[in-house]
């Protein structure tokens, strides 16, 4: 099926502009199928919206005019609403100004609010309505909001109304998600052709609330031509993937992953890659685990077989393991490495030489990637696929760099990353972002803020783990992994609310 596409705002500005100018779409076309699919989406997540009262934010530029024309069809279904417009009637221009004159035409309440004082004199008036649309700002802002726009931004929010966004809560950075100065905190945001990848990266997503992508008729072939290399997750892709097993089918035929995890007080942690490698359906699993520790793992995972290893005075993986694990490699399909292993140096010196003598695809997290902090360029000595799944913070040590930076640009970071290593990179965190060594961004849209909980790394890691195993390619094994494993986290949010 098509990929879900993800849009900057200049790559969105040209569709729209190739659509027009190439295709010969009216502008006013485009306009009208925003509109209509914002009202629609509008009427599905308030069914009662005919009862409501409405009151309509519009700024100069074709966020305005689409909020004119949205205003134009809750009127014909007889909704009450007024326009609040942001600026003198005359400076509205092209499109935005032909909906305007039919809105007028129609007899529609339009208020002009061209300073604070005039936005003072309406605040009683604005409070009045049940809920609010913004057409204030659109995808184009570059620069901080600034006055009369911010008040009016401060103001809305103040309100704690519903608020439907138009394409992007005005205030927000279409590209990267940051907050221009203030931000509008909507309920809905009705976003058009493409969505927009700030949309779906923090801190944007606290902001946009449901998230609608509508069709506008931007035809297919102009969004195939821009060659996008940012898209979102989405269930329907692995449809074909998940088939129902064979009944006859012996165990083997769905692979055997390796793994090396644990050490004293961390056996917590292998327990969970192996109980999530197995719920996947992974065929068979085994543990390597310091050899004090085997006593202890056997009665813990009935689902895993173990192998005691070399430990060392710590009881921790010894460097001398690598030969007993070079001999567990055979018939196993692949890899995971690193929960709870612990820090200590001679444990970091196994994982990077049994990490970079196998080609078998492999899964490193946690203590795992702590032990290339520093040491990333001997990831080029690799000889199989590796996928590495931080959190922000292991990101931060991988980079020798801060936690807010790379939060602020995850998309690129995470781009630049893949890329550079020629790696898979999951890159954990609201919205876990998956990255090839292609430099293709994949943007996971479930899970939810009570998963960062102990213990939900190692879930991940073991799912995509057993997906390797089981020979899934390994950019689905990633994308797969992130995608079932936040549904996981949801449908558990969702029965006992985000804390699960």
């Amino acid at each position: 099926g098509k990929k879900m596409k993800l849009a900057t705002a200049e790559i969105m500005r040209r569709l729209d502009q190739r659509a027009i100018e190439e295709f010969g779409i009216p502008g006013l076309v485009l306009m009208e199928n925003a509109a209509r699919s914002t009202v629609s989406a509008m009427f599905r997540l308030f069914p009662d919206l005919l009862t409501k009262r409405v009151g309509i934010f519009a700024g100069r530029g074709n966020n305005g005019g689409d909020a004119f024309a949205v205003a134009r069809y809750l009127l014909n279904r007889g909704v009450f609403c007024q326009v609040y417009l942001l600026t003198a009637q005359e400076e509205v221009q092209g499109d935005a100004a032909t909906n305007l004159k039919i809105l007028t035409r129609m007899g529609g309440e339009i208020f002009s609010v061209l300073n604070v004082e005039e936005l003072e004199a309406r605040q009683a008036q604005v409070a009045k309505n049940d809920l609010l649309i913004d057409g204030i700002l659109g995808t184009g802002l570059k620069g901080p909001v600034k006055g009369l726009y911010r008040e009016v931004i401060e103001f809305i929010n103040s309100l704690h109304l519903p608020v439907v966004a138009i394409d992007i809560p005005s205030g927000l950075d279409a590209d990267k998600g940051q907050v221009l100065g203030t931000c509008i905190r909507a309920s809905l945001t009705v976003t058009f052709g493409l969505a927009k990848r700030g949309l779906l990266v923090q801190p944007g997503l606290q902001f946009v609330g449901k998230l609608v992508i509508a069709d506008i008729s931007i035809p297919s072939s102009a969004i195939e031509a821009e060659r996008i290399k940012d898209n979102l997750i989405e269930g329907s892709e692995f449809s074909h993937l998940l088939l129902p097993k064979n009944p006859n089918a012996h165990k083997g035929d769905f692979g055997h992953l390796l793994v090396l995890a644990g050490s004293p007080g961390k056996t917590g942690a292998a327990a969970m890659v192996c109980q999530a490698a197995v719920r996947v359906g992974t065929g068979l699993v085994t543990l390597g685990i310091p050899e004090s520790l085997n006593p202890i793992m056997e009665v813990k995972i009935t689902e895993a077989m173990t192998e005691p290893l070399p430990e060392t005075k710590d009881k921790t993986l010894a460097f001398r393991a690598h030969k007993r694990i070079r001999d567990l490699f055979f018939h196993k399909n692949a890899l995971a490495i690193g929960p709870g292993l612990s820090v200590n140096p001679e444990t970091a010196r196994l994982i990077r030489r049994v990490a970079l003598e196998t080609d078998l695809p492999m899964v490193i997290d946690a203590d795992g990637l702590t032990a290339f902090a520093g040491k990333m360029d001997l990831i080029s000595k690799k000889k199989g696929w590796v996928v590495f799944t931080p959190h922000p913070g292991e990101m931060a040590r991988l980079l020798e760099s801060s936690v807010q930076k790379i939060q602020r640009d995850r998309i690129q970071v995470a781009r630049n990353f893949a890329e550079t290593y020629g790696l898979i990179l999951i890159l954990k965190g609201a919205n876990s972002i998956v990255a090839s060594p292609e430099g293709e961004i994949f943007i996971n849209p479930t899970g939810n803020p009570g998963m960062a909980s102990g213990g939900m790394g190692d879930v991940l890691t073991g799912m995509v783990g057993g997906f390797l195993a089981q020979g899934f390619v390994p950019l689905e094994a990633a994308k797969l992994g992130v995608f079932l494993h936040g549904l996981a986290g949801d449908l558990v949010a969702h029965k006992k609310g985000e804390r699960g």
